[in-house]
């Protein structure tokens, strides 16, 4: 049952990540047509500062593994 749930969890935490980068590249697309709203333009930071944050946190867990 806890395997399920770990494989729950990584799927969950895959589908997160590629809806991120599809709304990151749509909201560049976006940007450059138009000017984003509020609502547009938090979201397309608060996806920066996360896959920033994913990427120092994983290069972290690299280094410490060593």
């Amino acid at each position: 049952m806890i395997g399920l749930l770990e494989n729950i969890y990584q799927i969950s935490g895959a589908v997160l990540i590629v809806c991120a980068v599809y709304y990151y590249f749509h909201f560049r697309r976006i940007k450059k047509e138009r000017k984003l709203t509020k609502v547009e333009l938090s979201v397309y930071v608060v996806t920066q500062i996360a896959f920033f944050l994913l990427g120092s946190s994983y290069l972290l867990l690299l280094l410490d593994k060593s």
